[in-house]
This record gives structure tokens, sequence and C-alpha cells, in this order.
């Protein structure tokens, strides 16, 4: 039995692990630099959205995903889909539907808990809202 991977398995095993997720850190620099490639997609219900989610995330349910909604997002971008945490899987639910669809899709790991966790802003309301001119500690990362 092999207990460890080759040097060039795990080096294919992470850059794939990479494609599929983000970090808050790394979501947050995107964010700070206003990307236009990537858009951030809160997947959780109306009301989780507008008590707190990361500035300039779009609220877009998993729930409400289909065919019809889906058509409206432009197929150039990157999608990061976030909800609660690890201990909810709506992030996955919406980055399936994406991808599905046909759109470039990666996960915030550990959701708006570690977004939190790592001190980084949360907008209030029901509207995306900017990102603030000042936010809090880096983590280091």
């Amino acid at each position: 039995m092999i207990d460890f991977a080759t040097p060039e398995a795990s080096t294919a095993y992470l850059k794939a692990k990479l494609a599929y997720y983000i970090d808050a850190w790394d979501l947050a620099q995107k964010c700070r630099e206003a990307d236009a490639n990537y858009v951030v997609l809160d997947v959780r219900s109306a009301e989780h959205y507008a008590s707190g989610h990361i500035p300039g995330a779009v609220h877009f349910a998993h729930r409400e995903m289909n065919a019809q909604t889906l058509s409206q997002l432009a197929d150039d971008k990157v999608y990061v889909t976030y909800c609660d945490g690890i201990g909810c899987n709506g992030s996955t639910k919406g980055a399936f539907n994406l991808a599905q669809a046909g759109f470039r899709v990666k996960e915030l790991i550990g959701g708006l808990d570690f977004w939190r966790r790592d001190n980084h802003p949360i907008a209030v309301g029901e509207t995306p809202q900017a990102w603030p001119a000042t936010e809090g500690q880096a983590c280091g990362c």
C-alpha cells in the first residue's frame, strides 16, 4: 500500500483543487481589485442575503437557478458561489447548477463563516453594495 503520492500526482491533484475552490483571502483580493472576471453569487435565501453578505455579491439563490434564470448570466465570467459555511451545501448546489449549464465556477471555502472569521467586510441590505474603502486585518496567507 502506498501512503503518499508522487510529486507529479500531488501537483496534478492540487492544481485541480485550486481550479474548483477559492479561499476568503483570495476572493477578498479579487473584490478589492474589482476584478471584472469574477462575479460573487450569494446562493442563500433573500432573507439571509439581506442580513449580511459579501460586498458586491449578487443574490441568486440556488433554488431559483433554472435554464431561464441562468440564461441571464454572462458566459465569460468566473462565478464564485457561497452560502453560510461548511455545514451548508448551498454553494455546492449553486456551483453544480452553474457548471451543468456551462459556466465556469468556483466555491468559496468555508462560505460566509470563514469570510467573517478572516474579518473581511460584510454588507447589509438587499443590494450588492460597493467594496468598502477600509477593511479588516489581513490573514497573511
